[in-house]
């Protein structure tokens, strides 16, 4: 189902979820892009740019900044942000049952509190996560952007150091 689709997208980063998603929209994928640079354009994200709605071509370009924007407006659909929290999900497909746990260590782990993230991977941009994070001693919300890491470890580690700043 799409629903399910959206949860296999953002808890288990499915990259085929995304292009299925694009494929079955009203637009088509050509139409999804499109639209999806329109956002971007719409949101004021100029140095943000989509080649393909799973996010592994190189033409898919951002900026930190730009990125702590997005993944603020994302979670603010109440639909996207609460499946960003999950820390897993299971569904049926058919006959077998299917269990997906969240690439985000930190909703995993609720070491932090996670409004919403998004972890990414392509080899020209390394590891990345964008995440929306509530501060404990204050409440107030918070968008850690890490881009480039050298591992999935880094990424986490990176984003802890900034949390641990800001906190």
């Amino acid at each position: 189902t799409v629903d399910e689709l959206l949860h296999l997208l953002l808890i288990g980063s499915d990259n085929a979820a995304a292009r299925v998603l694009a494929r079955v929209s009203p637009y088509g994928s050509d139409g999804f892009v499109a639209r999806m640079n329109e956002k971007a354009r719409e949101l004021g994200l100029p140095q943000t740019h989509y080649e393909d709605p799973s996010g592994l071509l190189s033409g898919n370009v951002s900026t930190a900044y730009e990125m702590a924007r997005l993944i603020s407006y994302a979670v603010a659909d109440e639909r996207v942000g609460s499946v960003m929290r999950k820390a897993g999900f299971d569904f049926v497909p058919g006959k077998r049952n299917v269990h997906v746990n969240s690439t985000n260590r930190f909703v995993r782990s609720g070491e932090i509190e996670v409004i919403g993230g998004k972890t990414g991977f392509i080899s020209s941009s390394g590891y990345c996560l964008a995440t929306l994070v509530r501060l404990p001693q204050t409440g107030r919300q918070v968008a850690v952007v890490v881009l480039g890491a050298r591992s999935n470890a880094a990424r986490f580690a990176e984003t802890r150091h900034l949390f641990n700043w800001l906190n």
